[in-house]
């Protein structure tokens, strides 16, 4: 795995850890297919999504507010 791939993937653990109020060694970690899959889904979707109004630092972190106001 490259280290940006990682990096991705170690924010949604934590991010997943934080949502079930448990320590991130309490639960498995291991990146299987479908974890990939809905990953890379989500990324594609964000670029299609933003492409049409410009994919800006400011565009991205709005649609991140939008997405945990959901």
């Amino acid at each position: 795995m490259t280290e940006r791939a990682q990096k991705i993937w170690d924010t949604y653990i934590n991010g997943y850890s934080e949502a079930l109020m448990t320590p991130v060694e309490d639960f498995s970690t291991y990146l299987d297919e479908d974890s990939r899959k809905i990953i890379a889904s989500v990324l594609r979707k964000v670029v299609e999504e933003l492409k049409y109004i410009g994919i800006t630092e400011k565009n991205i972190l709005e649609l991140a507010d939008e997405l945990e106001a959901l």
